[in-house]
């Protein structure tokens, strides 16, 4: 069946092939770091050293990272679908750009982009972030932190987001774990809206029994392959 509009989301495990860690799997970031001091307003407030330390440390482990197979096939859905196709990311790496995914918004911010506490203003963000940064916009000092949704925030463009499902002929999930709300949400959104759903993981994820279709594997395998087939079909 033909879809006129698609709306994907995506998560750690899309970007897990590109080298990039994920958080909630054994090993991964939250089994090393305790969240509360390095991903919430309030860890900011208690110690933003350590903070900018953390989000220093991830800046430089991406500079070597590349957008996979997966993210190639999502801008190449986009490019060559006749109709409208958006991609939802949880994820803050900047690999669905460098893939050339430009219908884009990232839910939980960017990691190479800076907030200013006390204006508001969001900026382009590549070097290392410390009390000692000042704002562009409106000179202040000691505010600048990274432009990413912390535990206890909202995320980004959630308006947008629910039209988007609202409006969707075929929601896609891929790499996403099906706990982390709203994100794990829009999947009953989309349902409700009559879209057709479809999982793409490397394994069953909590909200399984939601998804009309699924298909597990490594995204670097079946992403492309779901892809093709998309576009053999419209």
């Amino acid at each position: 069946m033909k879809r006129a509009s698609i709306v994907v989301l995506t998560g750690a495990g899309l970007s897990a092939e590109s080298g990039v860690p994920t958080f909630r799997d054994k090993g991964g970031i939250w089994a090393q770091y305790d969240y509360r001091e390095v991903a919430t307003p309030e860890g900011f407030a208690r110690n933003p050293v350590r903070l900018h330390e953390f989000y220093n440390l991830r800046r430089k482990a991406h500079a070597d990272v590349r957008a996979n197979a997966a993210h190639h096939a999502l801008a190449t859905l986009e490019r060559e679908h006749a109709g409208d196709v958006w991609v939802v990311t949880q994820n803050v790496d900047a690999l669905h750009e460098e893939a050339g995914s430009r219908n884009l918004i990232h839910m939980h911010g960017e990691l190479f982009r800076a907030l200013c506490g006390a204006c508001g203003t969001s900026v382009s963000c590549h070097e290392d972030l410390s009390l000692a940064a000042t704002c562009r916009a409106c000179g202040e000092q000691g505010f600048m932190r990274p432009d990413v949704v912390w535990f206890g925030e909202m995320p980004y463009h959630m308006e947008r987001i629910a039209e988007l499902l609202a409006a969707a002929d075929l929601f896609i999930s891929i790499g996403t774990s099906g706990n982390v709300y709203p994100a794990a949400g829009f999947v009953a959104e989309a349902r409700a809206a009559g879209a057709h759903t479809v999982e793409l993981n490397l394994e069953p994820s909590e909200g399984q029994p939601l998804f009309a279709e699924a298909v597990y594997g490594r995204a670097t395998e079946i992403v492309p392959a779901y892809v093709a087939k998309l576009l053999s079909e419209s």
